[in-house]
């Protein structure tokens, strides 16, 4: 705690290096819980420096606030000092969105098996997130669960491979799914509900320097009593939604259409609905050993 309240911590995650500094317990315990198998960093150049903190004066003690600075700037409102934890994963991922330019970023969670990875792009309430989990307990290569990072150089995915942000009914739904599920403390109350994360395998953290082919694009839905079922999807409407849920395709310009007409051409377009989770991950399987037998 001393060392992250003073100097604070580097670490690296993905292609990045942020060092955060905190004077609060909740994040402390949360970096020790699930970036415990993280490299920390030693070099003198960070891509973000960070830092979530209680204000000074007596809101320091009457109804604790947390501030999430980034170089000296308060993007977001103060928030209680429970969900500090929370507010520094939104604050790293702002952090990226925000300013890693070099990538075309689209809002989607992304997941690797036999060297292709799949795109899970949808809006909140599809169980995006909880299929996420699923997979990635599963065997799946965790990428991202919010950011997918597509370097238009190469057409490349790059691993970001944070812990997976739960809300609400997901939270109980993954604990029950998984014994190898580790998630940290629950923080009630905020803008999205009870939120926790789930600690990414090691697997996913060791391999996280790289990258992967696309292969798919695949829109999940949760809905009740429905068996999993994968309906073909236009490319053509596929990418007017990448573009529109890119946090910086109007920033990249011609770059990222090219990138993104390219991605278009490699992978194959579905909606997903599901209701159970083995359902979900026996045909996600079954993709990944068919785009096997082609490689």
């Amino acid at each position: 705690m001393s060392r992250l309240s003073r100097n604070g911590l580097s670490l690296m995650t993905g292609p990045f290096t942020v060092r955060i500094r905190s004077d609060i317990p909740y994040v402390a315990e949360g970096l020790a819980q699930l970036y415990g198998q993280f490299v920390l960093s030693d070099l003198e150049f960070q891509d973000f420096y960070v830092s979530v903190k209680r204000p000074c004066g007596l809101r320091r003690w009457i109804a604790p606030k947390a501030n999430f600075i980034y170089d000296g700037f308060r993007p977001f409102q103060p928030l209680p000092a429970d969900q500090a934890f929370p507010m520094l994963e939104w604050g790293m991922n702002w952090c990226v969105s925000s300013h890693a330019h070099h990538f075309l970023i689209i809002h989607a969670a992304v997941v690797e098996k036999n060297g292709f990875a799949v795109i899970l792009p949808a809006p909140p309430g599809s169980g995006k997130s909880t299929l996420c989990a699923g997979l990635v307990l599963s065997g799946w290569r965790l990428l991202s669960d919010e950011l997918t990072l597509i370097d238009p150089a190469t057409g490349l995915i790059h691993p970001l491979p944070r812990p997976i942000s739960l809300k609400n009914q997901s939270i109980k739904i993954i604990q029950d799914f998984s014994r190898d599920a580790f998630l940290n403390r629950p923080s009630h109350d905020t803008a999205k509900g009870t939120v926790t994360h789930l600690r990414p395998p090691d697997d996913s953290v060791h391999r996280q320097q790289e990258p992967v082919k696309p292969g798919w694009v695949i829109f999940p839905k949760w809905q009740a009593e429905v068996e999993a079922a994968l309906t073909p999807r236009s490319q053509a409407q596929t990418f007017i939604y990448l573009a529109q849920n890119a946090f910086n395709y109007s920033q990249l310009g011609e770059r990222a259409f090219d990138a993104g007409t390219e991605l278009i051409r490699q992978c194959d377009c579905y909606d997903f609905t599901y209701h159970a989770l083995p359902d979900a991950i026996r045909m996600f399987d079954a993709l990944a050993e068919g785009k096997k037998s082609i490689k």
